[in-house]
């Protein structure tokens, strides 16, 4: 009874301190998360939902930015190895690159996950993210039924070598195989980038060619290629899709723009890739893979994913 009278004066003591007890344990983990390239808009939304959660979890959270670089952020695994942090988040840039980086951490006993996007063999530690695979079929699978089975389309990819852009162009492909009537007339990299996208875009259109749909590997090029085609006059005439969900995109569809996006939700994304990393700090076994379904947003649900 006594000891039950004390706990409750230290609990209240707590409450009138403004003091909270973490969900983990109480330890004060160092984790730090070593990301791909900052300026993409759906890797800023998602380290935000990092750090607010390791923020309520008692987590001393480090955000590194590897700038679009691969070896960048090896540097920055190695600087981390050396520091002897707790834990190391890893969302790669290039999957060659950061695979000899997570390696590195590995051999140095360092607890090690990937997030968002994959490395060469990511067999080797935990993987937290989306199937881009399954949402490269879902993009095309939609742009099929758009079509009818029939058409002509282009498709802007991701930056060479990132796993993204093969794994949604793979799912792409595998999709196609079912729709022989559908002619590929291009397949060309915009590196992520709507000035890019929206450059290709008008090249292909001075060609002359009709073009029935534009398959993106992000929204920010599927964004680029739209302004492209509203710039030629031709918006509501060729249907384009990308994937993310990023705010401008949302808006976009809802507007009647933009015809679908394939929501990636990175802000669950966030939270739990950092939550497995306290499961590691803490010895816990944890799961191989933590996938996060994707889902396909048109004029039909929009509304109920876009916030004003």
């Amino acid at each position: 009874m006594k000891k039950r009278s004390v706990l409750a004066m230290v609990m209240a003591m707590g409450m009138v301190m403004g003091l909270t007890v973490p969900a983990s344990a109480a330890e004060n983990y160092k984790i730090a998360w070593v990301d791909g390239n900052l300026a993409n808009e759906s890797n800023a939304i998602c380290t935000d939902a990092a750090k607010a959660y390791a923020e309520e979890n008692n987590v001393d959270f480090t955000l590194l930015d590897g700038q679009g670089s691969g070896e960048n952020q090896v540097s920055q695994i190695e600087t981390l190895i050396a520091q002897g942090v707790d834990c190391i988040i890893v969302q790669p840039y290039d999957a060659a690159a950061c695979q000899v980086g997570v390696e590195a951490a590995i051999d140095a006993d360092i607890p090690v996950l990937v997030t968002k996007t994959t490395i060469e063999d990511n067999s080797i530690c935990p993987f937290v993210g989306q199937d881009d695979t399954v949402a490269g079929e879902m993009e095309m699978e939609w742009m099929a039924e758009q079509l009818g089975g029939k058409g002509n389309i282009v498709i802007i990819e991701g930056p060479t070598g990132i796993s993204a852009a093969i794994q949604r162009n793979d799912g792409i492909e595998k999709t196609l195989e079912k729709y022989p009537d559908i002619n590929v007339l291009h397949t060309q990299p915009a590196d992520w980038n709507r000035d890019e996208g929206m450059s290709l875009m008008e090249t292909w259109l001075q060609e002359g060619k009709e073009i029935n749909g534009v398959v993106a590997h992000n929204d920010e090029m599927a964004l680029g290629a739209y302004d492209a085609i509203a710039d030629a006059g031709k918006a509501g005439e060729i249907k384009v899709i990308g994937i993310d969900a990023i705010d401008a995109a949302k808006k976009s569809v809802a507007a009647g723009e933009l015809d679908a996006t394939v929501l990636q939700d990175v802000e669950t994304i966030g939270k739990k890739t950092v939550e497995v990393a306290i499961e590691m700090c803490e010895g816990e076994k944890v799961d191989d893979v933590y996938n996060v379904d994707p889902v396909l947003l048109t004029k039909d649900n929009i509304a109920d994913y876009v916030t004003e």
